[in-house]
């Protein structure tokens, strides 16, 4: 017996107070920019595109539940800097400093803004710009607290070949950079905001890929590759767009590393293009399409058309947070360790320059950037024998959203999708502060890989965060 068609052909939507506003926050244009070990240069020569910050607040139809997103155009935080930011945030804008979940665009094209660097050449002007910075947003979080209003989202899937593999094998050692070799997650997931007068409020675009188009060659300030998908979404959807960063650990662009900031303009037009595409093909929010049944033609043909459906039955909320606590790695260095490491590889810079091995002298300027940088991860972790990794899930109707910390490689959310199919799960990682570094899979700790290099919790961490979601995410409804 032949089993019927489906009938209807639904899209995934929610229902929720919502509200969301952004400014600017480009920094001096000759700030401490250096974010590259190979980089040449200290401080910024100018601005490829400005930067920006986003706050979008998620509440419950009914009730307190509410969640708060600042997503930020800039690369990471130490744990000092994101606590103040945090703390100003959440003070200006009368909100509890646990609402708030920073996400990270992950710009490599913003600069370094560590309190670290203010010795640093126009290491001078980052704590008067983080301090800006705070009350910026928090300005944004009270705007948006006094804005909230009943919206519908709908949302769609896409496909961008931008993000590639960046596990290279050169065929002696792994490099970081594009492998062609390897399949890459190339998921667009979109989410189209309406007011219930039918104007757009807002786009959000969640995709997985390094934005690292721009590399040590750039001194611009620059937020990479997002800067020209967000113009050329907001032109032809004339709302504001907001960029959440994916899985991406081990995800890059095809072509990176480079100076050229046409390169970057290119590569967000990629993917632009494709968000666009996906949110274009999404029917009005309270609406699902139907089987109208067959009309006699040429051929027996079947009508479909978009009826509505009570919204108010996409309005489900439930709002968790907690800490994962994740072992750390065995047999990290100590700050001492690092230290001394630090000091070789600046003698031998100073010895290289003295004898005119100028090339010699760039490597070891860039293995002391990257000693200086796990001297300062290693200072700010905290103590004990775990690390409490951050994450955030809420469910809303036929979505969850994951707002996790760390750089997990893309099986998070890959994972989690295939486990989760009728669900549609938007994926924020480069959350909180950066100490949790990288979450590579199992496999490939003690490869050589770059990513596992600097791990600092075990192996097996990402599995037992994906594990740890799938648990909490098999309780929805």
């Amino acid at each position: 017996m032949r089993q019927p068609s489906r009938t209807e052909d639904p899209t995934p939507q929610s229902r929720c107070r919502f509200a969301l506003a952004w400014c600017d926050i480009t920094p001096p244009a000759d700030i401490y920019h250096r974010m590259w070990g190979a980089a040449k240069h200290e401080r910024a020569t100018g601005v490829h595109r400005p930067l920006r910050a986003t706050v979008a607040v998620f509440a419950a139809m009914e009730g307190k539940g509410r969640q708060i997103l600042l997503a930020l155009d800039h690369c990471v935080m130490g744990a000092t800097e994101h606590a103040q930011l945090v703390a100003q945030a959440a003070e200006i804008g009368g909100v509890a400093p646990e609402e708030l979940l920073v996400v990270f665009s992950h710009t490599h094209g913003a600069g370094l803004m560590g309190l670290d660097r203010a010795a640093l050449p126009g290491g001078d002007l980052i704590p008067p710009y983080l301090h800006a910075l705070g009350e910026k947003v928090g300005r944004l979080v009270r705007q948006c607290m006094a804005s909230l209003q009943p919206a519908g989202i709908a949302y769609g899937r896409g496909r961008c070949s931008l993000a590639t593999q960046r596990d290279f094998w050169d065929g002696s050692q792994f490099i970081c950079g594009h492998n062609p070799g390897v399949p890459a997650d190339d998921s667009v997931i979109v989410a189209r905001v309406t007011a219930d007068d039918g104007r757009m409020l807002a786009s959000i675009v969640n995709y997985a890929c390094h934005p690292t188009t721009l590399a040590w060659e750039n001194t611009l300030i620059s937020p990479d590759y997002i800067g020209a998908m967000r113009e050329l979404v907001e032109r032809e959807t004339s709302a504001p767009c907001l960029f959440l960063q994916g899985a991406s650990g081990e995800l890059g662009p095809r072509e990176g590393f480079v100076g050229d900031t046409a390169v970057a303009d290119r590569n967000g037009r990629e993917l632009g293009y494709a968000a666009l595409s996906a949110i274009t093909a999404l029917p009005a929010a309270g609406t699902t399409f139907v089987y109208q049944g067959p009309v006699v033609s040429g051929a027996t043909l079947g009508a479909w058309k978009h009826e509505k459906i009570d919204l108010q039955t996409k309005a489900g909320w439930r709002l968790q947070r907690w800490h994962e606590p994740l072992h750390y790695r065995p047999g990290q260095p100590t700050a001492a360790q690092v230290q001394a490491e630090l000091d070789q590889f600046k003698a031998a810079e100073a010895a290289a320059r003295a004898a005119g091995d100028t090339t010699r002298a760039a490597d070891c300027r860039a293995m002391s950037e990257r000693k200086t940088r796990l001297l300062h991860r290693l200072h700010q972790l905290p103590p004990g024998d775990r690390y409490p990794l951050q994450v955030v899930v809420w469910h809303m109707g036929d979505a969850v959203w994951v707002g996790v910390q760390g750089e997990s490689y893309s099986l998070l959310q890959t994972e989690l999708r295939r486990r989760f199919p009728d669900k549609v799960i938007l994926v924020a990682t480069i959350a909180a502060d950066w100490g949790a570094s990288y979450l590579p899979p199992r496999e490939l700790y003690d490869t050589g890989i770059y990513q596992e290099t600097i791990a600092v919790v075990a192996a097996g961490s990402l599995e037992q965060l994906i594990e740890s979601l799938s648990k909490r995410l098999q309780d929805l409804p």
